[in-house]
């Protein structure tokens, strides 16, 4: 079954009963929204492609070392929500486990660790941490 922006994501997550469906929702999987399903409703899937290109001249602009972005994927905010520790010792969740957002995970050179992008309308986040996001720590978190 395909998704609202075409993508075969339904058939692959591993809670597609408790989402719902993408079509079945209108694009509101696990009551939350999706980034794709936005884009395609707004203008269809040259919107879809335009956006994502946008996205990643975007990450790419912000001029931080090691950070180039290829490619986004579509992630659920429950997988890619980290905990990040402040530093007057609390933590905070940035994202919305009900949210689907633009992201990747790109490999540091030289290193066991990784950089996490994760976008929506309004957001960017880059963040590094360790295997399984282990030990995660913002690099860049801001308004668009």
């Amino acid at each position: 079954m395909l998704s609202i922006c075409g993508s075969d994501c339904c058939r692959e997550c591993g809670r597609r009963e408790e989402c719902g469906g993408c079509r079945e929702t209108e694009g509101r999987p696990f009551g939350g929204s999706c980034v794709a399903a936005e884009c395609i409703k707004r203008g269809g899937p040259q919107e879809f492609k335009c956006a994502k290109e946008e996205l990643i001249e975007e990450f790419n602009a912000l001029g931080i070392k090691g950070l180039h972005v290829k490619d986004l994927n579509l992630l659920n905010g429950f997988y890619v929500n980290l905990e990040y520790p402040l530093p007057n010792g609390l933590s905070v969740r940035l994202l919305e486990d009900s949210k689907v957002y633009w992201g990747n995970q790109i490999e540091i050179p030289g290193s066991e660790r990784c950089m996490g992008i994760v976008a929506d309308e309004a957001w960017l986040l880059v963040c590094e941490y360790g295997c399984g996001g282990a030990e995660p720590q913002i690099i860049l978190y801001k308004k668009r």
